[in-house]
């Protein structure tokens, strides 16, 4: 298992903006992000949201990312495209739902699908949003405390 990227924004392109032309909020890849238990990851644009939010931080395939690219046509789309925190390789992210569960120390409680909306089509490329239907990442709640790198990755179920 393997996480690829991390990604942090300060701002919303998307979230809020239906009906509007996107924002303009860089999306920046690091190498590590501290995950703050009921926050979010620091300086990310839904830190301190509101309480009890399911989407603290978001994973996204990255086997589904490559099928998406390879299926709507837009091989050098951006995996920051996706607007997701985390991309990782090895997992069923749809297994996690309604589960809790360790990534490199930091306990995670998955929510729910990540729904596409139709920002993907403008994001990645036509056909995005209906491509990504049952597979767009994990929304999930961080439970506690700690530091995700890029790097290998082991998962631990909690029962």
């Amino acid at each position: 298992m393997q996480i690829n990227y991390i990604f942090i924004s300060s701002g919303h392109n998307f979230f809020g903006h239906y009906g509007g032309p996107a924002g303009q909020h860089a999306i920046r890849a690091v190498s590590e992000c501290r995950c703050v238990a009921g926050q979010g990851i620091e300086g990310d644009r839904f830190f301190g949201h509101k309480e009890n939010y399911k989407g603290q931080i978001t994973f996204f395939s990255w086997a589904v990312f490559e099928a998406l690219r390879k299926a709507v046509g837009a091989p050098d789309a951006s995996p920051s495209a996706m607007r997701r925190n985390v991309l990782i390789e090895g997992v069923d992210l749809n297994g996690l739902i309604g589960r809790e569960f360790t990534l490199q120390g930091v306990r995670f409680a998955g929510v729910e699908e990540c729904r596409p909306c139709a920002w993907m089509n403008e994001a990645v490329g036509p056909g995005a949003e209906a491509f990504l239907k049952g597979q767009g990442g994990l929304r999930a709640r961080i439970l506690s405390d700690g530091i995700l790198r890029v790097g290998p990755a082991e998962i631990r179920l909690i029962e």
